[in-house]
């Protein structure tokens, strides 16, 4: 079958143009900056809707299902599905897997991987994306509709079905990244793959170009997560419905009824 038979946006010999910060990465960022601000702005009104809570539920299930399906589609159909680079080993790929079952069992035990390594990496990756196809290319939509997914998923499951999470959390996540890292580091050698970059650093520029030679980035990228995680958790401590807000907002109104 000739790969082209769709046009140059699906083949996967188009040029490869992606440039970081042109618009279309700028337009990619910003329509992920509006879904989220208006779903912190709308949490109240879709959690007491449930027809609408549940419809951006499954929304949001069936464009992570149709991200993962789709990719492998274009991968057999172009003849490039390849063990070392199409399996679901990636950071990415494996959060993305993780939200569709977090969002279908509303799952708590899920949450935090996803809130914490879920918007992390799917976050690091729409900044610097490690892509080759420029908009209007499959891969490029692709891209971009699958890892603000991720993000959003995170989101809809802090504001609409209040989840919150603890600093015990990040220490857990912690470990799952740890032992993810584990079991894909012994793909790879056995393999000869490059899942998560554990053994080497992408092709594209990336945010692991300023991290050091290699493994020294891989120790970076533990204080990295460690550092964002912490920040993400203290983060959604202080938004409105976090600990320190409920806090602050009773030792506010306790004050004030004491001066009455």
């Amino acid at each position: 079958m000739d790969r082209s038979w769709s046009g140059p946006w699906f083949d996967a010999n188009a040029p490869e143009g992606f440039e970081a910060f042109t618009p279309s990465h700028g337009l990619a960022i910003l329509g992920l900056i509006v879904c989220a601000l208006m779903l912190w702005l709308t949490r109240g009104w879709i959690r007491s809707n449930k027809p609408v809570s549940e419809g951006i539920r499954w929304l949001l299930i069936t464009f992570l299902i149709l991200s993962e399906v789709t990719l492998n589609i274009w991968y057999v159909m172009q003849h490039i599905w390849d063990v070392q680079t199409s399996l679901p080993l990636e950071l990415c790929s494996v959060t993305l897997l993780l939200s569709i079952l977090m969002l279908i069992f509303r799952s708590r035990w899920l949450y935090p991987i996803i809130l914490f390594a879920g918007i992390g990496g799917a976050l690091q990756a729409v900044l610097t994306p490690n892509l080759a196809y420029a908009f209007p290319h499959y891969r490029f939509i692709h891209f971009f509709v699958a890892h603000s997914a991720i993000i959003l998923a995170a989101l809809y499951m802090t504001w609409i079905e209040e989840l919150r999470p603890t600093w015990k959390s990040v220490g857990g996540v912690m470990l799952f990244l740890n032992g993810l890292a584990l079991m894909v580091w012994i793909v790879d050698d056995a393999l000869g793959a490059n899942y998560m970059f554990l053994a080497g650093k992408p092709s594209t520029p990336s945010i692991l170009d300023v991290l050091g030679p290699y493994p020294l980035y891989i120790l970076a990228e533990e204080a990295i997560a460690l550092l964002f995680f912490s920040l993400l958790m203290l983060l959604f401590e202080v938004l409105p419905g976090g600990r320190l807000y409920v806090r602050f907002r009773k030792g506010a109104l306790h004050g004030a009824d004491r001066s009455i």
